[in-house]
């Protein structure tokens, strides 16, 4: 009955909930249509951009893995064992192909950042006729890529890496719940079958180094029967094998981009002594104590989904702090690692959605293959951080709001009910609390509870325009 009821608020709220979020993004100035001139070019180069001259890779039998319905194809891979370990061929789609430097379509990508994501639809970085046409890497076509190529071995460590500006043809569209099934049924192609083993492997490789993943079940706006409904998912493993390929080449193009004297890192400082230390205490209060002889990663990796260890990872979260864009030309910076991953990393395999990553795609074939830097990325590379850091907080905002607003809608006919729900965390002069069903995080105040333990709210009401609910203790 609550799933149902879930489903029937948001329909028949749907004409108030379009209008908070149509509002949100006009408070938040998300930006709207690509200027004519920024259109004119894009067009203009899906037009003339041509695969002529470049290295012919279209044997390789590359696949793409993406949630479902994604027509913004940004990666491509081809993964295949070898008696020593595996090769490993990732394509990058080559969008710096189709944008001029200092043109009007550069222009306004700078202006917006990255792609953002609302559930009333998501604002691209590039106009529609690059992001899901002419440099996206949509299968049966044609399409210039930088290919990454890692000769692996037997524990996934890469031993040789070479890039090459190239021309790639994509065999199929995997969704991520698609291609799992087919791993788990035996019927999966050479590459997807090949992916538990790289991804066990790069987990190894995670632990070695250092790192830690915080994997946190994702909440995801679903629309259904005119509006939305909430599901948390914690999704399937191929998608953390996928985002390892993709963590994989970024350690890669730090490692040239450092080697060159020149690039972009994405870096984030390990956490204060103090901080990990009033963690450590937390852990012990939660009873899933944090050992002194564990390490932070195997730590967070054997936590299981019970509502202590929920709140266990609410506090990790603010160990993961500080995450940063550090670009150098000459002397590297002082920061280089990305404490979460434990090495060096950069930005570079997402180029239709995330504007830093041309800078470091250019930079890094330029590094791999004897060639000057282009001075347009070379002179601008200062510009980034602060594009970025607008954007991404932009793009916070909008995810946050956005949520609220959903959150709001789906209970707004649930005035009077109780609810079950887990503590995450004090907030002020209350609590964080995470609802069993629907899945909803919300702020109650004055409730004194302690992180982990379970209580029973009631819902006095909700406000769909300002995005809030309002939760007393039962």
């Amino acid at each position: 009955m609550p799933a149902r009821r879930s489903r029937l608020a948001a329909t028949e709220v749907a004409g108030e909930l379009a209008a908070a979020l149509a509002a949100l993004r006009t408070e938040l100035e998300v930006p709207t249509a690509f200027p004519p001139e920024a259109v004119a070019e894009a067009k203009a180069a899906a037009r003339v951009v041509t695969v002529a001259g470049l290295p012919d890779l279209r044997d390789i039998e590359f696949l793409t893995i993406d949630p479902e319905g994604s027509t913004d194809l940004d990666q491509a891979v081809h993964l295949e064992r070898t008696a020593s370990g595996a090769v490993l061929h990732y394509a990058i789609a080559d969008v710096p192909a189709f944008v001029a430097p200092g043109g009007a379509l550069d222009a306004e990508t700078r202006r917006r950042g990255q792609t953002l994501y609302a559930p009333d639809g998501r604002v691209p970085l590039h106009p529609e006729v690059l992001s899901e046409g002419a440099a996206s890497l949509l299968p049966g076509l044609d399409r210039r890529a930088f290919v990454w190529r890692f000769v692996l071995d037997e524990g996934a460590r890469p031993i040789e890496t070479t890039l090459t500006r190239a021309v790639v043809r994509s065999r199929t569209q995997w969704s991520y719940p698609a291609a799992q099934r087919a791993i788990d049924d035996g019927t999966a192609p050479p590459t997807l079958a090949a992916m538990p083993w790289f991804g066990r492997e790069r987990a190894e490789r995670e632990r070695e180094r250092g790192g830690a993943s915080l994997n946190v079940p994702e909440m995801v706006i679903v629309p259904d029967a005119g509006g939305y409904r909430l599901e948390r998912t914690e999704g399937v493993p191929l998608e953390d094998w996928n985002a390892d390929v993709s963590l994989l080449t970024g350690m890669a193009a730090a490692e040239i981009m450092l080697r060159g004297g020149v690039g972009i890192l994405r870096t984030m400082p390990p956490a204060p002594p103090a901080d990990v230390e009033r963690f450590r205490a937390q852990t012990v209060a939660l009873g899933l104590p944090w050992r002194a002889e564990g390490a932070y990663g195997d730590y967070l990796r054997s936590l299981d989904r019970s509502p202590a260890a929920m709140a266990v990872r609410e506090f990790a979260a603010g160990l993961f702090r500080g995450a940063a864009y550090a670009p150098f030309d000459g002397e590297p910076p002082a920061e280089t690692v990305q404490s979460a991953i434990g090495a060096p990393y950069a930005h570079t395999t997402a180029p239709l959605r995330r504007l830093v990553d041309r800078w470091v795609l250019v930079i890094c074939d330029a590094l791999a293959n004897g060639h000057a830097v282009p001075e347009w990325a070379r002179s601008s590379l200062g510009d980034l951080p602060a594009i970025m850091g607008r954007t991404s907080q932009l793009a916070s905002r909008l995810d946050a709001g956005a949520l609220d607003r959903v959150e709001a809608a789906v209970l707004s006919t649930r005035a009077g009910e109780i609810f079950d729900g887990v503590v995450l965390a004090a907030r002020g002069d209350g609590a964080l609390v995470q609802l069993v069903d629907p899945p909803v995080e919300a702020k109650v105040p004055g409730l004194d509870a302690a992180a982990g333990a379970t209580v029973r709210l009631r819902l006095l009401g909700t406000d769909i325009s300002a995005g809030s609910v309002l939760f007393a203790e039962a």
